[in-house]
């Protein structure tokens, strides 16, 4: 029986000394391949630089020449590699190894712990060939294959890999650990994928079908059953906000949304519909014979032991029923308003209308733009033992401990109106309107801002000053406005940069002009380090940790405009929104165009982000 033989003493954790062959493995070169065959440019690059992994750890100080020495009788002893040896005297991490490898060869260090492998991507190098050369595809742009090894001098891997796949691959250092991690879960989920498509084409394709019974099937394996459970657990598990089931004409499309973006999750047979949909209607307590009119409903499922509650919405459409869910993951809740991404002097503004004894608080943004989670936050500020919290939402989308929570529920009469009203018999301090649609709501809130009440809802404006409009127009007199409303805030969401592949970029005379970048400016917004000489902008060239994308994560943008007298004169003299906002920057709040550029000045997003988020925005 043929076995690869150990390492040289002082050679690198199951790799070469510079000058040696790579081991052949067992059975000969790879298919197509001779023994003499050249290596790939990549291959050779890597082979041709000198390393020995007990020289470089006595050079960064981690263990001393006595250490070495007993490592490498024991290494004789056990015929284990070196690397191995180390970390079995509790010396070393595989941590320290796979980054001395990376400093050494200047090869990347990835931490597939905090990476998410595609399965798509992982299929391309089969799973035997994988797991005997211990190593992963995770990206892959354009004909350029990343590939996460423990040894990235392993050239016969490297060469067998672009056969097989005809890209070029970009080796990068990963632990032994994570790499056999990484192959459990993705070719778990490959092979899971796999076989939940071909069970799924056994399915029949009437849509007629009866599909009452999908809920009370016995075996939990059943494909529809196991594809929906996939289908939630890889969002819940990649940070998704949002996922969509569309059915075309000719196929079905499961699409997730991340970090406001939408990307294609999977594509399951077309006659697999009628029966997806009829599952997640069970699961979501609907009537799965209404196919007319749209449904909403909730799902809680536990995924890697948290709880998960999923916002269900069914809409009719020509090839059948779109559904789309909302991932509420507790966990996943930001309750501390300076981790959301506010200035400081916005910041410090926002405070102080929270702090207020009573009034009305405005939180006004599109969909999706954060509003629920600045509410909460502000909540969360003042909700203390000496304080009655209430909330009337629809729905109640996070569980705030002590804070008093009501569902409304139109269809039997427990509108916002109506739990407003029982609110102010039940003695609050602070109360919260989840979302002001009309001027039934709009009057009994403003209402009980001036008879002592902290109340603080949203609004569906574009911006701040606009927001004054809005609730004239519902039919308030501009008296009872300027009375009682004491903040208003409008926000947006932008895409932060990915840290790990963030590159600096100088900006061109016409993008300063375009963006009315001066020094005034950069005065308002507090950057006064910042000038026209020393002035960066920021983008993500694309990398592992960002899977190519350029950013990772989103934060916040705030205007935040504060009532005051002269604004109130405004109003009361039925002045224009233009009049509002040209005094309330006069005052000093920073537009939702000036904090976005804030933060592509400081690093923390891409002005393609300023430009796509605050077009159209003064």
């Amino acid at each position: 029986m043929n076995q690869t033989p150990p390492a040289a003493p002082g050679a690198p954790d199951g790799l070469h000394p510079a000058g040696a062959p790579a081991a052949t493995p067992a059975g000969g070169p790879p298919p197509g391949q001779s023994a003499s065959a050249p290596k790939s440019a990549a291959a050779t690059s890597i082979l041709s630089k000198k390393l020995r992994l007990g020289d470089a750890l006595i050079q960064e100080g981690l263990i001393n020449e006595e250490q070495l020495q007993q490592a490498l009788a024991l290494q004789k002893k056990s015929g284990k590699r070196l690397g191995a040896v180390l970390v079995e005297m509790h010396l070393v991490t595989e941590q320290d190894i796979v980054q001395i490898l990376s400093k050494q060869l200047r090869i990347p260090f990835i931490d597939l712990s905090n990476y998410l492998i595609d399965p798509v991507i992982a299929k391309l190098v089969p799973e035997h060939i994988a797991k005997r050369h211990m190593l992963i595809p995770i990206n892959k742009v354009g004909n350029k294959l990343t590939v996460a090894m423990v040894d990235p001098l392993n050239i016969i891997a490297i060469d067998d890999i672009q056969l097989m796949t005809a890209l070029m691959v970009k080796p990068v250092v990963a632990t032994h650990t994570d790499i056999n991690k990484a192959l459990q879960d993705a070719y778990g989920a490959v092979a899971q994928q796999d076989k939940l498509m071909d069970d799924l084409e056994d399915i029949g394709h009437s849509d007629d079908e009866d599909l009452d019974g999908l809920g009370e099937l016995g075996e939990n394996d059943a494909p529809i059953i196991r594809l929906c459970n996939l289908v939630i657990s890889q969002a819940v598990q990649n940070g998704v906000s949002d996922i969509h089931i569309e059915p075309f004409e000719k196929e079905l499309r499961i699409r997730y949304r991340q970090d406001g973006m939408m990307y294609t999750a999977m594509q399951p047979p077309k006659k697999a519909t009628a029966a997806i949909t009829s599952r997640i209607k069970i699961m979501s307590s609907l009537n799965i014979a209404e196919k007319r009119l749209p449904q909403d409903g909730r799902i809680k499922i536990k995924v890697s032991n948290r709880m998960i509650d999923l916002r269900v919405s069914v809409l009719p459409v020509i090839w059948g029923e779109k559904i789309v869910m909302r991932i509420l993951d507790q966990t996943s809740l930001k309750v501390n308003l300076e981790d959301l991404g506010f200035e400081p002097k916005t910041l410090e503004r926002f405070k102080t209308g929270v702090a207020s004894p009573y009034g009305i608080i405005l939180v006004t943004g599109p969909t999706g733009s954060g509003k629920t989670t600045t509410l909460y936050s502000a909540l969360t500020s003042v909700n203390s033992i000496d304080t009655n919290v209430m909330t009337a939402e629809d729905p109640v989308e996070y569980m705030l401990h002590g804070v008093n929570q009501v569902q409304c529920k139109p269809e039997i009469g427990l509108t916002f109106a109506a739990a407003l009203r029982s609110f102010l018999r039940q003695d609050p301090d602070v109360i919260m309107v989840g979302e002001i649609r009309d001027f039934e709501t709009a009057e009994i809130a403003i209402k009980a801002s001036m008879t002592g009440h902290l109340v603080l809802s949203t609004l569906h404006t574009n911006d701040a000053p606009g927001t004054i409009g809005r609730i004239v127009n519902m039919g308030i007199e501009p008296f009872m406005v300027t009375t009682s409303v004491i903040l208003v805030q409008a926000q947006r969401l932008v895409r932060k940069i990915c840290k790990d592949c963030k590159f600096e970029i100088k900006p061109r005379a016409e993008q300063i002009a375009q963006f009315g970048i001066t020094p005034e400016l950069i005065r308002r917004i507090d950057l006064p380090h910042i000038n026209e000489k020393n002035m960066m902008f920021y983008k993500g060239k694309g990398c592992e940790s960002c899977a190519n994308s350029g950013s990772r994560g989103r934060v916040g943008v705030y205007e935040v405009m504060m009532m005051s007298e002269r604004l109130r004169d405004i109003i009361l003299n039925g002045g224009s929104t233009d009049d509002i906002r040209r005094q309330s920057i006069e005052e000093g709040m920073l537009s939702l165009r000036e904090s976005a550029l804030r933060k592509a000045l400081t690093g923390m997003t891409s002005l393609e982000e300023v430009l796509r988020v605050t077009m159209g925005e003064h």
